[in-house]
């Protein structure tokens, strides 16, 4: 799968992951980029770093109707969708303390947003025999998250629902891939966040990666057409011994998570 010539909506792209990835379609030749946040100055100033092929579009990806609306102004801007990337997302730093609004909140922006974008574009795409899908779900959803439940089970539904939509649309010539990172250095990762459990066990997991190179894998992984997308190579060896077996793999996850409770 390669970005030359082809239209791509990019949500959650005022910053982070999102931001690196449009600035490299870009490069890549991308013959439009469309880069939606709910940060409208932030979507701007992205579209202004790519010039006339990018169209900014403030939007809530959590709002169906919103998702539609942006896709029909690609559609209008450049025409119709080659590749989605669904890669806004939200953590909560919470576990049981979790409230009701974190959880649907979540459930929202992380899970059914990816239903609402292939809702938009997976009917055109397989009228026209193409086209591809990338959601970011996070290794989250392959071997949980420390100190956030809500973001360790919307990160995995996210996964669930994208190997379904490979499952029933390959056949018609659509690809999927998951981009699931461990630790970047973002806003989740951002100033104030040091003390949480989510940002200790980023820190204690591996490397904390730049959104640009997170952005090359994206350009790697999209080229192989590869499901699972991971910068940090190292998570599938983790998910290996997750299924070989599970039982001292959740022994060895509670104690890790009992080391940096300290």
């Amino acid at each position: 799968m390669r970005v030359r010539d082809r239209v791509v909506v990019v949500t959650g792209a005022a910053g982070g992951i999102g931001r690196a990835m449009a600035l490299r379609f870009a490069e890549e030749g991308a013959a439009g980029l469309v880069v939606v946040d709910l940060d409208e100055a932030g979507t701007a100033a992205v579209a202004g770093e790519i010039g006339d092929r990018a169209l900014a579009v403030r939007a809530d990806v959590s709002v169906e109707a919103e998702v539609q609306a942006l896709v029909r102004a690609a559609e209008e801007a450049f025409g119709p969708v080659g590749l989605f990337c669904s890669n806004a997302g939200v953590i909560t730093g919470h576990g049981l303390d979790a409230g009701d609004l974190d959880w649907t909140r979540t459930i929202d922006v992380n899970l059914l947003a990816h239903v609402y974008a292939a809702r938009a574009v997976v009917p055109g795409m397989a009228e026209r025999g193409g086209g591809y899908l990338l959601n970011t779900c996070s290794a989250a959803g392959l071997i949980s998250c420390p100190g956030d439940a809500p973001y360790a089970v919307t990160k995995s539904a996210a996964i669930a629902f994208a190997e379904w939509v490979a499952i029933h649309y390959r056949a018609k010539g659509i690809g999927v891939s998951v981009l699931a990172p461990q630790g970047v250095r973002t806003g989740l990762l951002g100033e104030g966040a040091e003390d949480t459990l989510v940002h200790r066990g980023a820190v204690a997991s591996g490397e904390i990666l730049t959104p640009a190179q997170v952005a090359q894998a994206v350009i790697d992984g999209l080229d192989a057409e590869r499901f699972y997308i991971l910068p940090h190579p190292e998570v599938a060896e983790y998910v290996r011994r997750k299924y070989a077996d599970t039982d001292r793999w959740l022994a060895g996850m509670s104690r890790f998570v009992a080391s940096l409770e300290g």
